[in-house]
C-alpha cells in the first residue's frame, strides 16, 4: 500500500505551518541537548501555557479538577504534563509518550588526567553507537556539577561561536595500516573515546614551573575552579554529557529536511508537547510524558519501568478526592498511548537491510508500527487490530498522513522502546513516531514533512481518541 509524497498536497497555508512548526522544533534542539535541558525547557513552555506544578498543589492542598494543567518533574530528568478533561479519570487517559534521551558520551567519576603533556576526560559512552562515528567532531560538554554544600553548577562549554569546542582523536590515515584491517566494531574501542581537553601547562607561578608533573592537568583544574569553583573531587558529583557541538541546520537545496543531533528521540519528544500545549479543553483527560533512559533499557528512577508515572497519577486522583489504589489501576488500564519513538527511514544506499514494502519513507507522515522488538517479535508490543483501527480513524478524520512500517527485514536486526512497558498496565500502545536516516549518529536527518504531520497526528489523537 503505497502512501503519496505529502508535500505535493500542501498550500501556501500550510507550508507557513509547516516552516513555523519547524523553526520552533529546531530551537528545541538547540536549547535540549540532554536530559535536563529538555525538562527545564519543557516546565518553561508548560507554565507559559498556565500549568503549574504538582509539588505545588500537594503542599497546599489544591482540589484538581476539569480543565487543570499540571506537570510532575522527576529528578529533573523525566516530566509527565496532564491536561485534565471532564470525564472521570479513571476512564483513562490519551497519552503521549517519547524518551528526551540520547545516546552520547559520558564523563567518568575520576576523569581527569595527563598523558605526554595532554590532558583528557575518561568516558564511557552512553547507548548504541557506532564508536568510529565520534571521532574527530567538535564535540561539547553539557551537564551539572553538584556541590557538597547542595549548590549546582550548569555546564555548558562548546555551543557558543567564542567557545572551545573538544574532540576525540583518531589514528592519522599514514599509519593507520593495521587499524583499518579491524572490523568496524572495534576500530575504535570505547577506552579510546576519550576527550582531549587541553594542551598548556600552568603557567609559571606560585613556585609551579611548567616542567613539573601533570602541569597541563593543573592548568585545567586552575580553569574549571576559576570558572565553575569545581575541584577535581566535585567530577564524582557531576553529570557531564560529550555531544556534537552546533546547531540543527535546514538540509538540501530545498531545505526539505533537518540536520540535528538528538533527533531520536526529541523529534517525537518536541512534536508530542507542542501538540499537548496546543490542546484546550478535552473531554478524555491528555498526557504528555517525556521520560529518560530508554537508549539504555528504560532503567533507573527516571526510566519508564520506575514507577514515577504510576505514582503522579495517584497523587492526581488523590487531589480529585479519588484516592483508592484501584482507580489508579482502572486508569492506567483504560488509558490509550503513542509509543513515540523515531522509525528507520528507508534509505536507498543501504536498501539490503530493508524490505521496501514495510519500510517507512520520508514526507509520508509519521510511522507506525504495530510491533517491534527483534527478528521473531522477541521483546516486542504488538497493538490490537480493534485499537488501530480507531487510531486510523482519528487521523483521517483530520487528514493526517501517516505510514505503517516495519524497522528493516525480519532477520536484519530490530529494536525496543518504551511501549511494552506501557502495556503492562493493560492500555492500549503502539508506537509511533517520524522516520529517521542515520539513526544514533551524532547527526541524524528527518523530513520537515514528517515532523509537521507528526504534530498534526498527535493533536488528532488527543482530540478524537
Amino acid at each position: 500500500m503505497e502512501r503519496d509524497n505529502i508535500w505535493a498536497s500542501y498550500d501556501e497555508g500550510r507550508l507557513e505551518e509547516l516552516e513555523k512548526i519547524n523553526g520552533l522544533y529546531r530551537e528545541c534542539l538547540d536549547q535540549g541537548k540532554t536530559e535536563r535541558e529538555c525538562v527545564t525547557l519543557t516546565i518553561r513552555m508548560a507554565e507559559e501555557k498556565g500549568y503549574r506544578d504538582l509539588r505545588q498543589l500537594i503542599k497546599d492542598g489544591t482540589e484538581v479538577k476539569a480543565g487543570d494543567k499540571i506537570y510532575a518533574v522527576c529528578m529533573d530528568k523525566s516530566i509527565a504534563l496532564f491536561n485534565i478533561g471532564s470525564r472521570p479519570l479513571e476512564e483513562g487517559m490519551n497519552i503521549l509518550g517519547a524518551h528526551i534521551d540520547s545516546p552520547r558520551i559520558d564523563v567518568k567519576q575520576n576523569p581527569l588526567y595527563e598523558s605526554d603533556e595532554l590532558a583528557y576526560l575518561d568516558t564511557h559512552y552512553y547507548g548504541g553507537i557506532k564508536k568510529y562515528q565520534w571521532v574527530t567532531l567538535p564535540l561539547a560538554i553539557h551537564g551539572v556539577v553538584a556541590m557538597k554544600d547542595g549548590s549546582r553548577v550548569e555546564v555548558c562549554v562548546g555551543e557558543k561561536e567564542d567557545e572551545p569546542v573538544f574532540a576525540v582523536t583518531d589514528l592519522l590515515i599514514h599509519l593507520a595500516a593495521k587499524q583499518m584491517e579491524k572490523k568496524a566494531g572495534i576500530v575504535i574501542e570505547g577506552e579510546k573515546l576519550d576527550l582531549l581537553v587541553g594542551s598548556r601547562p600552568v603557567g609559571k607561578k606560585d613556585g609551579v614551573t611548567d616542567k613539573e608533573k601533570d602541569a597541563v592537568k593543573k592548568n585545567i583544574l586552575d580553569l574549571l575552579k576559576d570558572r565553575y569553583g569545581m575541584t577535581e573531587e566535585d567530577f564524582v558529583s557531576a553529570e557531564l554529557e560529550i555531544v556534537p557541538a552546533g546547531k540543527a541546520r535546514e538540509m538540501g537545496f530545498d531545505r526539505s529536511m533537518i540536520m540535528a543531533y538528538g533527533q531520536d528521540d526529541r523529534v517525537c519528544a518536541f512534536t508530542s508537547l507542542f501538540a499537548m500545549l496546543d490542546t484546550e479543553s478535552v473531554e478524555k483527560t491528555a498526557c504528555c510524558v517525556l521520560v529518560d533512559k530508554e537508549e539504555i533499557g528504560s532503567v533507573g528512577a527516571t526510566g519508564m519501568h520506575s514507577r514515577f508515572f504510576e505514582n503522579i497519577v495517584a497523587e492526581i486522583l488523590l487531589l480529585m478526592g479519588e484516592g483508592a489504589d484501584i482507580k489508579v489501576r482502572r486508569t492506567l488500564q483504560n488509558s490509550r498511548m503513542l509509543s513515540s519513538d523515531v522509525s528507520a527511514a528507508y534509505d536507498p544506499m543501504y536498501a539490503e537491510v530493508f524490505e521496501k514494502r514495510s519500510s517507512a519513507f520520508f514526507a509520508r507522515g509519521p510511522v507506525f508500527n504495530k510491533f517491534t522488538g527483534s527478528r521473531g517479535k522477541s521483546g516486542s508490543n504488538d497493538a490490537n487490530a480493534e485499537y488501530i483501527a480507531a487510531l486510523r480513524k482519528a487521523l483521517d478524520d483530520d487528514e493526517v498522513a501517516y505510514q505503517f512500517a516495519e524497522l528493516g527485514k525480519v532477520d536484519a536486526g530490530g529494536g525496543g522502546t518504551i511501549a511494552y512497558i506501557m502495556a503492562n498496565y493493560g492500555m492500549e500502545v503502539i508506537d509511533s513516531g517520524v522516520a529517521v536516516l542515520c539513526m544514533h549518529a551524532p547527526w541524524e536527518i528527518t523530513s520537515k514533512a514528517d515532523v509537521y504531520e507528526a504534530y498534526r497526528g498527535y493533536k488528532a489523537f488527543l482530540k478524537n481518541m
